[in-house]
């Protein structure tokens, strides 16, 4: 495949990434945004206010970690972020950034999310932490938003809405809906009374466990393959 080809498949990628967002409900008309990574100097990220079922291959900017883009339709206002995070976290292949409803309410109440469930381990740690405000598009909230994703593949953004990080546009996508799916059910818990948290002990359990999640090959030691055919 030629570097044109292989270009124009990320950009369709980023655009159908784009579009799932809606789908899915996590973001509304033009919030949000998408980056994928293209190689170890430079990314594709969403085009600034392009509705995402307008968008063709050809409007996708391609960005450096210099800052310097190309295309014809100019870059998200949050390419910082984008740029920061693909150069610090090398093993990162995609970025999403949504407003879905409860992470953002949450979120506007510089809330996190607590280890009120196991699956908040799905993120990388025991909790998934709320980056403090700070103007969207800036410098100081790419800087705040690197120190709450340490060691984390997802964080909330006070006042804002939420990033996921994911070794593919797919991953990215998931963890986001995850996110999402847990800050619903904080929020209607919360709506009930006093929450209670898993321990510290039990969530290095589970993020131990993770590291195999949902994998054909992890292993059980009491688990036993009886072959693919079923008994008679």
């Amino acid at each position: 495949m030629s570097e044109a080809d292989a270009d124009e498949v990320l950009r369709r990628a980023l655009i159908g990434g784009c579009r799932e967002l809606s789908r899915l409900g996590l973001s509304h008309g033009t919030s949000g945004n998408v980056g994928v990574r293209r190689d170890s100097r430079s990314f594709f990220i969403s085009p600034t206010g392009r509705l995402y079922e307008s968008l063709e291959p050809h409007d996708v900017p391609l960005m450096s970690l210099d800052g310097l883009w190309h295309g014809r339709c100019r870059p998200s206002s949050e390419w910082r972020f984008h740029r920061d995070i693909f150069a610090a976290r090398p093993e990162v292949g995609a970025i999403v950034h949504a407003h879905p409803r409860y992470a953002t309410a949450l979120a506007c109440t510089g809330r996190g999310i607590p280890a009120f469930h196991y699956m908040v381990a799905v993120a990388g740690g025991e909790d998934i932490r709320c980056a403090p405000y700070h103007t969207f598009g800036s410098q100081a909230l790419s800087d705040a938003v690197l120190a709450a994703l340490r060691d984390r593949r997802a964080c909330l953004l006070a006042h804002h809405g939420l990033i996921a990080l994911g070794a593919d546009l797919d991953a990215a996508l998931r963890l986001a809906g995850e996110v999402e799916n847990l800050a619903a059910q904080y929020c209607a818990a919360l709506a009930i009374g006093a929450v209670e948290v898993l321990d510290a002990s039990e969530m290095t359990r589970v993020i131990e466990k993770f590291r195999t999640y949902g994998r054909q090959d992890a292993v059980d030691p009491d688990l036993r393959h009886g072959g693919e055919r079923l008994p008679p």
